[in-house]
């Protein structure tokens, strides 16, 4: 698989706004970064992310509490990282 380097932005650019609009889960996102973008199996995406592949598949599933440092890790290679975001609406 081979795309554009503004192929590729502009699908770094879609996941972002969907998973800013909330029409996309975190993991979900993960998964189509490491898929649509790099092209990489799960081993070598972690390899390359210095992760467990266990932690991977965890983030991938949206299971467990994973850690900011493994969340950021994952997402650094696309020029994205974990933030605080305004609520679209209030919990209370």
């Amino acid at each position: 698989m081979s795309i554009s380097i503004e192929q590729r932005a502009q699908l770094i650019e879609h996941i972002e706004q969907r998973l800013a609009d909330g029409s996309l889960e975190l993991g979900d996102a993960v998964r189509r970064l490491r898929v649509e973008v790099t092209g990489l199996h799960q081993s070598q995406f972690a390899r390359m992310c210095k992760i467990s592949v266990r932690t991977l598949v965890h983030i991938e599933h949206g299971e467990g509490n994973q850690t900011l440092k493994s969340m950021n890790a994952v997402l650094r290679p696309f020029g994205l990282q974990m933030g605080v975001v305004k609520a679209r609406r209030p919990m209370y």
